[in-house]
């Protein structure tokens, strides 16, 4: 999976639009292989985006779990940490 693309399930605030939107966008990149299209294909390429978003919406409105929800800023933190040990020897 594209590292850009972050889990969006189970988190509180539930995630926004931007964010579903932003994680169709990095598929649909990562799949074309292209982050820009040409003029000829970015209508195909905007309704992608547009379609995935949609469903990655409704996916994550049916999604059901028992676990409480994360907190974005304590996942943050977390990341961040993790980023500063693996890069602390390089």
């Amino acid at each position: 999976m594209c590292r850009n693309i972050h889990t969006l399930h189970n988190f509180e605030p539930a995630a926004s639009s931007d964010e579903v939107h932003a994680a169709a966008l990095q598929y649909v990149r990562k799949i074309s292989g292209t982050t820009k299209p040409s003029k000829a294909n970015a209508e195909a390429f905007d309704r992608a985006v547009a379609e995935i978003a949609h469903l990655t919406q409704h996916l994550l409105d049916d999604l059901v779990t028992t676990a409480p929800p994360k907190d974005r800023e304590v996942e943050a933190a977390k990341a961040k940490e993790r980023s500063a040990r693996r890069f602390a020897a390089a």
